[in-house]
């Protein structure tokens, strides 16, 4: 699936945040931290030779890609998460981590060589001031974005800026004679890392979380405080395919379901000095049924978040073995506006456990141990995850869990059967995006003005000939698909890609979850829970 042609990835605005990263503390100073260089032979050495090739080599040399692939291999020889990131990823990633943006607030395709938005953000510039899903962006400050076969980089120039900066934008919409016009101020615009919060039955309360920056402690609160005022039995935290991010904001968390002076975890450094961490105030929900799905792509900060309430036997962790990074990383600008992602300590579960994978035999190694999950059975059969007996550790409760490679669950819920996974893929990666996007298209009129309300009772967006027509657009691209088993599955994965772009992430949640085969889990095991919770893990 990861071959499918371009037109199938939404071009939406946000970055992707590299696989399993904590970050334990603030960027160092603009000169990395204040650090000197030594009076080292070796280390001059390498700093004669750049200068060398600079000023003497007989061709002309890029000198920033060999100064790139020098800091590369020296960080290769360290662990697999310590990295460069270049000036030009820097900012993005900076961005990504602050949990904002400043421009107009929309999603987009760039669609037959303009810019469909595909839907506004919430209160974003663009949505007050009326652009609809559907709408193509002709021109921005009567610069034409159509024709020119813009790169996104080039796009989001037209798109982003400076805060309270206009924008005046010229739009194209299905139905009307003329372009529209609109003038926009430029806004600051969240990046929500907490996907949803809502009430998933009268008892169970359901929260996502998608990566840890530096408003996700706040956007949780905010939800939980939301979902209180509902008395909710239990929560479910949902940490699938949560890469991490920054340690402090996954602490924080922790703290509302912890008892004051509960522990949360520990860190050490390469002198041995351990800093501990544990919960400081009184919590939101330190009381009730807890619920935490994780998965082998759930990594780092989430994985804090899971071995602390695994530890402390605080509810329950469902699904699948977690990445397992147990690595704390510190950003340092290196001086040139890149920086370098440097491993500083290892950390700890409350029980004393590290869930950091091996890698002292390479990184490429290391990542093929995680590839080797789909192949060893592990992700169909909890008997197939490997635990190292030599790493035992206990619970609060006495409860035996196992250190050296992830958080395995207490109850272990397998992948999807293939099509449902690949359902899954085609959620995730955008191929379904496309297809509902054309779908709304001969109709979008119609879409544009339902409330979600009745979008809930329309259960005929996608009849059996749509359902045909999907399968045949993946055939075009020689993906053989025969969907007639698992129709209504498909069905409802598509009114989610829908509900998405009509309205947000959390009405596509709301409707997505109704196959989940965790949430199913966690019904089936709500009434029971509290008799099973010192007993050993359950297999599922």
């Amino acid at each position: 699936m990861s071959n499918l042609p371009k037109k199938y990835v939404p071009l939406v605005i946000g970055f992707s945040l590299a696989t399993g990263i904590i970050l334990g503390g603030w960027m160092a100073g603009s000169t990395g931290g204040g650090l000197k260089i030594p009076a080292n032979k070796n280390k001059q050495k390498l700093i004669n030779l750049i200068s060398y090739i600079e000023k003497d080599y007989v061709d002309e040399v890029n000198i920033d890609s060999i100064v790139s692939v020098t800091t590369n291999s020296i960080l290769e020889k360290l662990d697999p998460h310590s990295t460069y990131i270049s000036k030009n990823d820097f900012s993005g990633v900076k961005e990504r981590m602050r949990g904002n943006i400043v421009g107009i607030g929309i999603s987009y395709y760039q669609l037959q060589d303009t810019i469909a938005v595909i839907h506004t953000l919430p209160n974003g510039p663009s949505k007050k001031a009326g652009l609809l899903p559907g709408d193509r962006i002709l021109t921005a400050n009567n610069d034409t974005l159509f024709g020119k076969n813009l790169t996104a980089d080039e796009v989001a120039g037209f798109i982003k800026g400076k805060i309270d900066t206009e924008v005046h934008l010229q739009v194209k919409r299905q139905g009307e004679p003329d372009l529209l016009d609109f003038t926009l101020k430029r806004d600051i615009v969240p990046i929500k890392s907490v996907d949803a919060g809502f009430m998933l039955n009268e008892e169970l309360a359901y929260i996502k979380i998608n990566r840890f920056s530096e408003t996700t402690a706040a956007e949780f609160k905010h939800q939980l405080r939301k979902l209180k005022k509902q008395n909710p039995e239990g929560i479910i935290l949902d940490l699938r395919n949560n890469t991490g991010g920054y340690l402090r904001e996954a602490i924080e968390i922790a703290d509302e379901f912890l008892e004051k002076n509960t522990p949360i975890l520990f860190t050490k450094n390469r002198s041995g000095k351990t800093k501990e961490s544990y919960a400081q105030s009184n919590g939101m929900f330190e009381e009730g049924k807890l619920y935490v799905l994780i998965n082998e792509k759930t990594a780092s900060a989430s994985e804090v978040i899971a071995g602390a309430m695994q530890d402390n036997d605080r509810g329950w962790i469902i699904g699948r073995r977690s990445y397992g990074k147990g690595l704390v990383q510190k950003e340092m600008n290196l001086g040139d506006g890149s920086a370098v992602r440097l491993t500083t300590s290892r950390y700890y579960t409350p029980s004393g456990r590290s869930i950091q994978r091996p890698y002292q035999n390479g990184s490429k190694s290391y990542f093929n141990q995680y590839h080797h999950r789909f192949t060893n059975g592990e992700l169909k059969e909890k008997d197939s995850i490997p635990v190292n007996d030599s790493l035992q550790f206990e619970t609060k409760g006495g409860r035996i869990v196992y250190g050296g490679g992830g958080i395995v669950p207490d109850v272990f819920v397998p992948q999807s059967n293939d099509l449902q996974n690949d359902y899954e893929f085609m959620y995730q990666g955008g191929v379904m995006d496309r297809f509902v996007f054309d779908f709304m298209e001969k109709n979008r009129s119609y879409y544009n003005q339902l409330s979600f309300e009745e979008f809930q009772q329309e259960n005929e967006q996608f009849t059996q000939n749509m359902i045909q027509e999907f399968e045949d657009s993946l055939n075009e691209l020689n993906f053989s698909y025969d969907f007639s088993e698992q129709s209504p599955i498909l069905k409802n994965y598509l009114k989610a890609v829908l509900a998405k772009q009509l309205f947000d992430d959390e009405k596509s949640l709301q409707i997505k979850l109704h196959f989940d085969p965790m949430i199913e889990t966690v019904l089936k095991h709500y009434q029971k829970s509290e008799e099973l919770l010192l007993k050993k893990p359950q297999h599922q």
